[in-house]
């Protein structure tokens, strides 16, 4: 069975579309893969796959094996350095051109939401996260029906929730909370996501969709907040261009001072095309912000299996 090695199944759900699902995955798991964790990213949002443009390895073909698929590999792992391995799937992989629409109806979503969890060699794995289309819809409940015959209450960790701190998302991203209650997985917490917006020029950090929305939902529904992420577009060029990450100097995000330190060395082309993502990604100013929050994640989880 391809989930039979895997020690801990994280969902990442919301509501709402276009609230940064794919980017908290993504952050979530370089963040985990720095704690030293192995980690896979199982990418389920069938029409709108993003997870391999998010890791810059869209070109990637999957390699067929007998009975199912091998996962992208990211990165390898480098114990030295305290990095743990990155293995990827998504849809994206199988398709032909990077811009086909996967126009399915309800009952091959499903079938294919099904194999992925039957048909990836995974192999070992500390966490597997699961990047989910918006929603409640077939897919949602074909992955939680599947997972929670395919495996024990110890693998399938819980749910973390993404939302904007607009009362528009909150208002869809509580659906998905009670989605949570009604299908019995725990949820581990709730992130807010878009909580401001980190200029690229004087280093303020400007509420442009307010803040606090995420964590009066969580409280509400009586569930840990993990916290609230801004908008850097140092992220997006680090995506789009694998760019290095340079902050202005006086640049603080949620409190924390994260200015790329005097004298570091200038970004070059050899720079930009030799070093890992997940080596770029720590000089990222949300790097600090997902450290915080994944290591309350795993704190849930380990709380979790000892209730």
């Amino acid at each position: 069975m391809s989930l039979s090695k895997i020690k801990h199944i994280v969902l990442v759900l919301s509501g709402k579309g276009g609230v940064g699902k794919s980017s908290v995955t993504t952050q979530l798991a370089l963040s985990l893969s720095l704690a030293g964790h192995a980690v896979g990213v199982l990418d389920v949002d069938l029409t709108g796959p993003s997870i391999p443009r998010m890791f810059a390895i869209e070109d990637a073909k999957v390699t067929q094996a007998p009975g199912g698929w091998l996962p992208i590999t990211v990165h390898e792992a480098d114990p030295g350095a305290g990095v743990g391995s990155l293995r990827v799937m998504s849809l994206g992989f199988l398709l032909p051109r990077r811009g086909d629409a996967v126009v399915w109806r309800g009952p091959k979503k499903t079938a294919m939401v099904r194999q992925f969890l039957s048909d990836v060699f995974w192999d070992e794995l500390d966490y597997l996260l699961i990047d989910t289309p918006p929603g409640t819809s077939d897919e949602h409940i074909s992955l939680v029906e599947t997972l929670l015959q395919k495996t024990t209450p110890e693998q399938l960790a819980g749910a973390v929730v993404v939302t904007t701190p607009q009362a528009v998302a909150t208002a869809d991203v509580r659906k998905e909370l009670n989605f949570c209650a009604k299908t019995g997985i725990r949820v581990l917490g709730v992130v807010e996501n878009m909580s401001g917006f980190v200029c690229p020029n004087c280093s303020e950090c400007t509420n442009i969709f307010s803040s606090g929305g995420g964590e009066v939902m969580a409280n509400d529904f009586n569930v840990r907040f993990l916290g609230r992420v801004p908008i850097d577009p140092q992220f997006l060029v680090l995506i789009e261009t694998g760019r290095r990450p340079r902050n202005p100097e006086g640049t603080t995000v949620n409190g924390h001072n994260i200015s790329t330190p005097a004298g570091a060395p200038a970004d070059d082309q050899e720079t930009r095309d030799s070093a890992l993502l997940v080596q770029k990604y720590k000089d990222c100013s949300l790097a600090s912000i997902f450290h915080a929050i994944t290591a309350d994640v795993v704190a849930a989880v380990q709380q979790a299996q000892g209730s």
